[in-house]
């Protein structure tokens, strides 16, 4: 097992995050609980293999595939996650490396072989299909992720996923919520949404239906398709295995979370 699948200062970070454990019986207290570390690090081991849940191997990782999975459940269910992320959020603005001004949007499918939160997908042959969306700004640093079935249209997540972007701190003054520029491919192109981030104070970049390929807007907003090249190293994110939409989200939110705490890394 590499030594650095959970290095020191990921735990930093997880660590304060956990809800406290229940408080051991005096009477037949049973097995010692295993290591919460060893529990991430088996998180982290089936987020970037993507092997089965019951294939971990327990004697590198320090717990069972089965135990890392409840953990999972259990942090997910705690909120653990995208406070994760919202604290690698503010260190990367404290850092002076969030740039709000621009940001981009943009989908994309995945197969799901298991069912849960799942359509067909009109890439994949009508098969079961999840989408992820994505909101990152201009350095590439994902902002915020959301799930949905494979048949949902990318253009009925835009205003629900500027809306979910909480306010980001770090550095003195009003936090940041939202961007002064959306750069959006023509799948977004409809003026009913163009008005309704005007509204909102974001000025729309959104290409227009029939231009070409690359042109305008897509010369900047190739950022969202290099992140989302960063998050499907992730092998586990490339086809959906879990079945509970909240469990899949959550390694989605992990790996945001390692790839700001990998860009966060380059400005020590």
């Amino acid at each position: 097992m590499p030594p650095d699948l959970v290095p020191d200062d990921l735990w930093e970070r997880v660590a304060p995050l956990l809800p406290p454990r229940p408080p051991r019986r005096h009477r037949y207290p049973g097995r010692l609980p295993a290591d919460d570390r060893a529990a991430l690090r088996g998180i982290v081991y089936v987020l970037c293999k993507s092997v089965s849940w019951r294939d971990v191997p327990a004697e590198q990782v320090g717990c069972s595939g089965v135990t890392a999975w409840r953990r999972l459940r259990d942090w997910t269910e705690a909120g653990v996650w995208p406070r994760l992320h919202e604290v690698l959020r503010a260190e990367l603005r404290a850092a002076g490396m969030l740039d709000m001004d621009d940001a981009a949007i943009d989908g994309s499918h995945v197969r799901a072989l298991k069912g849960g939160l799942t359509g067909p997908s009109p890439l994949d042959r009508a098969r079961p299909g999840s989408k992820h969306h994505l909101i990152v700004d201009r350095p590439r640093h994902p902002l915020i992720v959301a799930l949905t079935s494979g048949n949902r249209h990318d253009v009925t997540q835009l205003m629900p996923l500027l809306d979910a972007i909480p306010r980001i701190r770090g550095v003195r003054g009003r936090p940041h919520s939202r961007p002064r520029r959306l750069f959006a491919d023509r799948g977004y192109d409809y003026d009913k949404y163009r008005r309704l981030l005007r509204a909102g104070g974001i000025t729309p970049k959104i290409a227009r239906k029939g231009t070409v390929h690359g042109s305008g807007p897509g010369r900047t907003r190739w950022v969202v398709e290099r992140t989302f090249a960063w998050l499907h190293q992730f092998k586990r994110l490339w086809v959906r295995y879990e079945i509970r939409a909240d469990l899949h989200l959550a390694l989605l939110q992990l790996a945001c979370s390692i790839i700001c705490l990998r860009r966060l890394r380059t400005s020590f």
